[in-house]
């Protein structure tokens, strides 16, 4: 009696009672399982071409091709040599040449036209400086000096160039019999210092 189903309102039949009561309750969980929210946080649904990287295998199938392409170069060399008499071939038959070979030859050509003519426009050029213009100058100065001067110029360069005298004193403690002094061999310079007149001074304007 115990084991049997006990509804919970009194019935007339209880097997009746717990299969309709069963019913309703798989009606109801079914109903609570296919319920939808009222607010929608599932999100969106992430896009196909970020699922799936198409760049990242492109990427990847044209580094993979890269490989195949050195791989088949490496095993053409390798079978190459494999069938070669061992020859090294290491000599470069092809000429060299530049792309801006002549580009930089009209350059060169440019920059010496214009240094040509740099060089005949100071070829053609005249100086500025005259050796004449500076003799006559020098000419005109040395005529207003004389003018101008108290004294000839001419013999006040003589007398500074004069040599100095040179005053020879005998001694007198040694003297021949005869009475006459004889020159010991010692003697002492002094400048004449009446030689120039004034002492060597001279009055100008």
């Amino acid at each position: 009696m115990h084991k049997s189903y006990q509804p919970l309102k009194p019935a007339a039949n209880r097997f009746l009672t717990q299969r309709w009561d069963q019913t309703r309750y798989e009606d109801h969980r079914d109903k609570v399982r296919k319920a939808k929210p009222v607010v929608d946080t599932k999100g969106i649904e992430t896009p196909a071409h970020i699922q799936k990287n198409l760049k990242k295998v492109q990427l990847q199938k044209e580094r993979m091709s890269i490989i195949e392409r050195d791989n088949h170069l490496l095993v053409s060399k390798l079978s190459a040599i494999a069938h070669s008499n061992g020859l090294v071939d290491h000599r470069n038959y092809y000429p060299q040449y530049s792309l801006n070979a002549q580009k930089r030859k009209e350059k060169l050509l440019q920059v010496t036209h214009e240094n040509q003519d740099i060089y005949q426009r100071i070829m053609t050029q005249r100086s500025d400086y005259r050796r004449e213009l500076w003799e006559d100058d020098w000419e005109k100065v040395n005529r207003r000096r004389d003018d101008i001067a108290r004294y000839p110029r001419g013999e006040t360069n003589r007398q500074s160039q004069k040599p100095i005298k040179v005053v020879k004193f005998s001694d007198r403690s040694q003297q021949s019999s005869s009475g006459v002094e004889e020159d010991s061999g010692e003697t002492t310079e002094e400048e004449d210092i009446n030689s120039t007149p004034e002492h060597g001074q001279h009055h100008r304007l």
